[in-house]
Order: C-alpha cells, then structure tokens, then sequence
C-alpha cells in the first residue's frame, strides 16, 4: 500500500505529461504483477462495485467517535466528499475510540494494494451492524495518517485520480517497450486485476494474438467541426454520412464467436440477440464499426433513441420487444478483413470492401447489416444545406470524414469532424435545486425546471434536470439567489420562488409516459440566464408537443 500512497502522492503533486509519464512508468516498472494490476484499475477509474457506502462510514465515525450530525453534515458539505472528511475528522477522536479485535486477515508489515482489495477490504464489507463497525474502527486505527483517504476511498468505491486513460497507456507502453496502440487495444474490453492479466497486457506482441479474440479495436472518434480547418481544404477531399442517434459499437466475428461491443466496453450480446445472430453469417475475421439503432425494416428512416432505451440492458429480450423495437446495424466502417488489420487503409478502400463484404452475406435478415450511405459534395457552401435535411431523416446533424483517412484510435483532430444540428430550445422556468458534488458540494449546481400546463389555469410541471451551462460567475449568483429564495426543503432539495427563467438546450425530445409533464428530452443542459423573460411568460407544454410534432 505505501507503494500506491507513494505514487498517489507524486502523481498529485508532479505537473506536465511527462513528469506523470515518468511517475507511471517508475511504479509499474517497481511493483509485483499484481500491485500494479490493482493500481492499473484504480489509475484507469471504471465502475466497480462500492464496498461501503460513504453514509455509512460517517455513520460509523460519528456513532463510535461521539461526534454530532451537524458537524459531520457541515464538514462534508465543505469538502463534498466522505473520505475526506473522515480523514480530517478522525484524529481529533481516535484517542477516545477502542478498537477490538474483529478477528480480520491481518498481514506483516506493508502489505500489497492487492492484498488490501483482494482480502481485507472485501472481508469488512461482507460483515454487518456492529461487527461492520468494529472492523472499520480497527482498520482505521491500524491505518497510518496519511493512508486514511485512500484506505476509505477504496472502500467507497470512488477512487479517481487525475490521469487519463491515453496517459496511463503511454506509460506501460514505455515501461514495457510496447507499442502504445497494441497497449490501447489490449486495455479495450475491460481489465481484470490480476497478475496473470497484466502479464498479458505488457507481454511482447504476437502476430496473431487477434484472430481468436473477441477484444475490440479502440475506437475513433470525431471532433467537433472548426470550420476555418475545413475552408483550408477542398470539399472533394471530403465525404459526409449522416451522424445517427442510436449507439456507437463494433460487430466482430473471429472464430467461432460474435461479439457486438458498445462504445463503452460493454459486451452486449444478450441485448441484441438479432444482431449476433446475422452476424455469424459474416466470414471469420470480420469486425465492423457502426451504429446500434432500431430500425423497422421497411422504413425510410430510423425510430428514435427513446425505442432504443427500451432494448438497453436487458439480460433477455421478448418477442413483443423484438417486433416494436427491430434493430439494425449501421455500418460505418471496416476494421478487420480476412483477419486482416485494414485501419491503415484509406477511408474510401475501406467503405468499398465494406460494401462488397455485406452484399455477398446469405442471411434471411441480412436487412439488419447496412451500410450506412456517403456522399461528397463540390463545396463547402453547400454543407449548411446538407445539414439542415438531418432531422428529415431522424439524424443528428453530419460526419464529415476525410476520404482517404486511416482509422486512428481516440479523438484525434484533423480527419474526422461531427456538425451537429442546433439543439431544440425551450424557456423554462427554476423550480427546484440540490447541492453539487465534489468541489461544487457547497455550492447548488443541480436544477430542475418546469414548463406551464395548457389548462384554463395553468400550472408549472417539472419537465428536465439541467447540471451544466453557467459560468463560475453565474452559479455562484445563483447560489445566493437559491438560498434567499427558498419556500420548502426536502431532504437535500430545495422548492423555489418560481421567477427565474432558463433557455434550455436538448438534442431530443419525445412522448413519455414516466414523466408527469408527458414528455422526456435528450441531454439537457442550460444555454443561457434569460434575465430578460418573466416567468409567466415561459414555454409551455403545448409548445414541446408541438417540437414532438415537427421533429
């Protein structure tokens, strides 16, 4: 554990990439197989299951160290965070809380990160009531000082630190004299922490290592468009797609297995068991980037993202869901052939073999693979008026791809841009608010606003939650205008003066019957502080519906 405290400590105090560069490579160059597994997936910050939950250990520290629930609330809202706060409260009563033996694994010396998250932290979370307590008491005694934070961060489960994704893959890469890309694509599909996984992870490259594996390539992302970028170019040299609004994933077929991997390194097998299904109809060492989107087979255009939020997560999907919510897989690119890695192709040889590849597929639904459609154009004048027929086919706006582009990995600038269409906007008026999190836990940063209902007299329904948008400047006038305002609190919300009014943004909105006001919005965020609009004079629920309509 000192070993990680030591590479915390460094990694927070170190400014520049290749200072934290150099710090990384020095711990996984440093440590056994299995500390730097453990600290790999702690570096890299994915989901994990919470152990304790932060309430309970401020329960805890309060119940044993006599402490009372104001000053922990305080605290806590100062620093917005429970690890810390039991860090710096702590001292002030450890003298005068007995810790008992809670007959725990206990280990000789500095023990391993591994043995702290593969045995001893699990074994207190396993127990309950008093004995749970006992145990953390003891831990927090056994811990020394400058450990606490970490020790009650691992078991809270929110564990970050500021290193990206792309800098830690550098790192092993030098560490282990590996090529960053190969380290990239290994990391893709979730990490496990084990000695023996990162064995794999830094051992040399093989040549073949892929025609077995179900692991997905990185994926490349596009950047938002700078059209001064674009207008040094010529518009031949480019070609446009739709940008889609459903989910980003690969369909691969190596071997004898499908995988259908999300964006977000999900295996999604059991969600779309129709896609797998065609896909085995692909010839062995096929992987094709697209788009996950229901799609009914006849239709001119896709249903929307709302449909497909119905098929999200399902361990198993009925036939019922199956018949109204179809899926399909848009195809934007081919990745793999023959087994063959083709990202360093040009963009257009690479469409073409797509092209080639899904018209020879012999499957009584090979409908649900299709390429998704590209076009050029002569010049950039005509981009705005391509883009403004998105929404007539149920698109988000266009992709603009340079033609002869390779497939990178990440979001690399310069070859592909994203020209999203100008969100839909509503006035709506401030309801309600709730205290952030974090280095915002003081402050309210998390809204809620309402539209007028169409009756003869009209009330405010609540309609969307907004978290972004303001400046610092404006959030903390807000902040006090909050704390003056306040009619009600509830728990951690607070009901509010209904006279401030928000314009605000979303990419989508349709019918919904789990919200009171009837209708659900995509991606809402605040655009602007309309100082200048009464409350009474707000958008309505008759002009969302109208939105609904015109989509």
């Amino acid at each position: 554990m000192r070993a990680f405290q030591n590479l915390f400590n460094q990694l927070d105090q170190v400014t520049g990439t290749k200072a934290k560069v150099q710090v990384l490579v020095d711990h996984f160059q440093g440590v056994e197989a299995g500390e730097a597994a453990w600290a790999l997936t702690l570096l890299l910050g994915k989901r994990r299951r919470r152990l304790i939950t932060g309430r309970r250990l401020r329960d805890i520290l309060r119940d044993r160290g006599g402490l009372p629930d104001w000053l922990i609330d305080d605290c806590y809202g100062q620093v917005g965070d429970s690890a810390e706060t039991i860090s710096l409260l702590w001292p002030a009563v450890q003298e005068r809380v007995e810790a008992s033996d809670p007959d725990l694994p206990s280990g000789d010396g500095d023990m391993p990160l591994s043995w702290w998250m593969d045995t001893l932290l699990p074994a207190i979370s396993t127990r309950s009531d008093d004995d749970q307590a006992n145990a953390v008491i003891w831990l927090w005694h056994r811990t020394p000082l400058d450990q606490h934070f970490i020790v009650n961060k691992l078991l809270t489960g929110g564990f970050r630190v500021g290193v990206s994704t792309g800098l830690i893959s550098r790192a092993i890469a030098e560490a282990f004299d590996l090529e960053e890309s190969l380290v990239v694509q290994r990391l893709m599909g979730g990490f496990e922490p084990s000695a023996e996984r990162f064995r794999q992870l830094t051992a040399c490259a093989t040549a073949d290592e892929h025609r077995s594996s179900g692991t997905p390539y990185p994926f490349y992302l596009a950047s938002p468009l700078e059209p001064e970028r674009l207008l040094e170019t010529s518009a031949s040299d480019w070609q446009l797609e739709w940008k889609w609004d459903g989910i980003r994933g690969q369909l691969i077929h190596r071997g004898s297995g499908v995988y259908l991997w999300s964006r977000g390194e999900e295996l999604v097998n059991e969600s779309f068991p129709e896609l797998v299904e065609v896909a085995k109809a692909l010839p062995s060492g096929s992987v094709l980037d697209g788009e996950l989107i229901c799609w009914q087979q006849d239709a001119a255009e896709p249903l929307g993202f709302d449909q497909l939020q119905r098929r999200l997560g399902r361990k198993s999907v009925g036939a019922t869901l199956k018949r109204d919510c179809p899926m399909r897989f848009i195809a934007y690119d081919l990745l793999e052939h023959q087994g063959i890695d083709i990202r360093q192709q040009g963009l257009r040889q690479r469409q073409q073999q797509l092209a080639a590849l899904l018209g020879s597929i012999e499957h009584p639904e090979s409908w649900r693979l299709k390429q998704s459609p590209s076009w050029s154009i002569d010049s950039w004048e005509d981009l705005e008026t391509q883009r403004n027929q998105a929404r007539q086919h149920n698109a988000e706006g266009l992709m603009i791809k340079q033609a002869e582009s390779p497939y990178l990995s990440g979001r690399k600038r310069g070859n592909w841009w994203k020209h999203k269409l100008e969100p839909m906007t509503l006035d709506a008026v401030l309801l309600y608010a709730q205290a952030g999190s974090g280095r915002r836990a003081n402050l309210f940063t998390d809204y809620t606003f309402g539209l007028w209902t169409n009756a003869e007299e009209p009330q405010l329904v609540t309609f969307a939650k907004a978290y972004s948008g303001l400046n610092d400047a404006e959030i903390l006038e807000l902040d006090r205008w909050i704390r003056r305002n306040t009619l009600q609190r509830f728990g951690p919300a607070r009901s509010l003066k209904t006279e401030l009014v928000f314009e605000i943004g979303f990419e989508g909105i349709h019918p919904s019957k789990r919200h009171k006001s009837g209708i659900a919005v995509r991606f809402p965020r605040i655009l602007r502080w309309r100082r200048d609009k009464p409350a009474d004079e707000a958008d309505s629920l008759q002009t969302a519906m109208a939105l609904i309509e015109n989509r």
